[in-house]
């Protein structure tokens, strides 16, 4: 019998390794999977290369993971937002690399890598400091740049339900980044707000099949990012 479920977060990221590439689900707060963040931090896997939107917010969720000194290098969009201190600081100090890629470009690197396509070619960044040492093309007249998918080791997401067969429903805006990273990582590590019986999810409606999944933990009251902020609340 098939049963991807997991016990508790600290199982599901038990053989994340030093210096994995992990795709970190969430824009903002919006589907943020903290808990497996957290456990993750508690593991101590460190030299890290995270790709997520953004470098978190506060002291909690990826923030915390790279106040920790976890994380090597961020492939993000939005390395600085309103409650992001942690990620500038340790740039400035030269204590963590950056990899800058358009939000746009950064999904279809993503979605390009889970789907086996090595490299594409996209107008977007033509003419600035992002496109330099880079291959162009002129297509139609129009000048392109190439740009290479995106694959990684690990994936962390969250999701509003699973079964334990890895077939996912996300809430809202919370789906966001998660679809294509599930499909670009080696193991797709879920935090489901809850895990259901199979057949319990419309077909119709499942957004991430199972053959994208490896491991499903059930976490029935996720903390919310903002929620944290709020607080004050630093981990660990």
């Amino acid at each position: 019998m098939i049963n991807k479920q997991c016990q508790s977060p600290a199982e599901a990221v038990a053989d994340i390794f030093d210096g994995a590439t992990v795709l970190v689900g969430g824009f903002g707060a919006a589907g943020s999977p903290i808990e497996l963040i957290h456990a993750l931090i508690d593991q101590g896997a460190s030299d890290l290369v995270v790709v997520n939107n953004n470098t978190g917010s506060g002291h909690v969720g990826l923030a915390a993971l790279i106040e920790q000194g976890r994380v090597a290098r961020m492939i993000c969009s939005f390395p600085r937002t309103a409650g992001s201190t942690v990620f500038p600081d340790k740039y400035q100090a030269g204590e963590i690399d950056l990899e800058l890629v358009p939000q746009g470009t950064l999904a279809e690197r993503i979605r390009a890598g889970g789907a086996g396509i090595p490299a594409f070619y996209t107008p977007t960044s033509v003419g600035t400091e992002l496109a330099e040492g880079k291959e162009t093309r002129i297509f139609s007249g129009r000048e392109y740049v190439m740009e290479h998918g995106l694959t990684a080791d690990f994936a962390l997401i969250k999701c509003s339900r699973a079964d334990r067969l890895g077939n996912l429903v996300y809430s809202k805006t919370a789906r966001n980044f998660s679809p294509v990273m599930a499909m670009a990582a080696k193991t797709t590590i879920v935090q489901a707000d809850s895990i259901v019986a199979v057949g319990d999810i419309d077909p119709e409606v499942i957004v991430t099949p199972g053959v994208f999944v490896d491991r499903v933990v059930a976490v029935s009251d996720a903390q919310q990012e903002s929620a944290l902020l709020a607080a004050g609340v630093s981990y660990p």
